[in-house]
């Protein structure tokens, strides 16, 4: 009898976190994090602790499970609020972004997948500009603030969790600890248990909400206006391909921005510079990545057009926020 009651109770911790986790609903996050309401949760979720420099993964049907993250080192913005999984890559190629070239000129331009690609063996690229998922080959790094902006995982938890969600599954930043952003009407917040509570081990004081940087507004999507009538195998390829013609047009959305800002007499010269640069790029993704008229319902011929049309289009999108 006393070990039955032993056993009942280390089950009721593991049970209150898979009850409260689930409640972590877009309605139920505070404002302060950038929450929306929403009417239910979705059948899968992330949702990363800034402050607990956690991931946890939250899906129907099954107990959550909780990862460690490295977060982006001091003076590193930090995106907070909503985005999703726009894209799993299998062995990425690391490029550097253009404020790291600033940092350490000495960067390659690319490193290609192995035990030397800071991406580690797998990505989930999100919807915010150069920020994703990802593995490491700096295993030492995680559970502390260290990385570029991107939220670095151990070796073995990134393969879980890129085996576990698709591309859509909604992703959540929040400052707060997540024990602390499922809230009652009249009792206060409710505590979570830690994540593994079998031994009781004296409670640490929470350490202060990290203050973050202004997080810059998202850039604007412009479609390319030639997608209706394009012949190319690669632009079509573009215009059909949604991450693709997500960079491409925020890529685009930058350049009309800057464009809708200059006087009046100075416009028709950018706009003709523009165009004059629309047609070197098409040129440089014909040599880089080209696909014979046809080929391009090869699976194999796709995917790595698909690939080089990504990389072209974030080197894009990177040169043209430098400017």
């Amino acid at each position: 009898m006393q070990r039955t009651a032993t056993f009942l109770w280390h089950l009721v911790p593991t049970a209150t976190l898979a009850i409260a986790l689930a409640l972590v609903s877009p309605g139920h996050l505070r404002a302060q994090d950038g929450a929306t309401s929403a009417a239910t949760t979705p059948a899968r979720q992330i949702v990363i602790s800034l402050t607990e420099r956690r991931l946890h993964l939250l899906e129907d049907g099954r107990p959550p499970r909780s990862f460690p993250v490295a977060i982006g080192r001091p003076g590193v913005a930090i995106p907070l609020g909503d985005s999703r999984v726009l894209r799993k890559r299998r062995d990425p190629t690391w490029h550097p972004t253009a404020n790291q070239r600033r940092e350490n000129p000495a960067l390659p331009a690319s490193v290609p997948p192995g035990p030397s690609n800071p991406l580690g063996r797998f990505a989930l690229d999100l919807g915010w500009t150069a920020i994703a998922i990802h593995g490491t080959n700096a295993p030492d790094s995680v559970g502390r603030r260290a990385s570029g902006g991107c939220f670095r995982m151990l070796p073995a938890d990134i393969a879980t969790l890129f085996e576990a969600v698709p591309v859509g599954t909604p992703v959540r930043v929040v400052s707060g600890v997540v024990s602390q952003v499922v809230s009652g009407a009249a009792s206060g917040p409710a505590i979570l248990p830690p994540p593994q509570p079998a031994v009781a081990v004296a409670a640490a004081p929470s350490p202060p909400p990290i203050p973050l940087p202004p997080v810059a507004p998202p850039l604007p999507i412009l479609p390319d206006p030639r997608c209706a009538t394009a012949g190319a195998p690669l632009r079509r390829m573009i215009c059909t391909v949604p991450d693709l013609a997500a960079l491409d047009g925020r890529a685009r959305g930058l350049q009309q921005r800057r464009l809708a800002a200059l006087p009046a007499e100075r416009r028709d010269a950018a706009a003709y510079a523009l165009l004059q640069e629309e047609r070197r790029f098409d040129d440089r993704i014909t040599a880089l990545c080209w696909v014979r008229r046809g080929m391009e319902a090869d699976p194999v011929v796709a995917a790595a057009a698909k690939a080089c049309l990504g990389d072209a289009l974030s080197a894009r999108l990177e040169e043209a926020k430098r400017r």
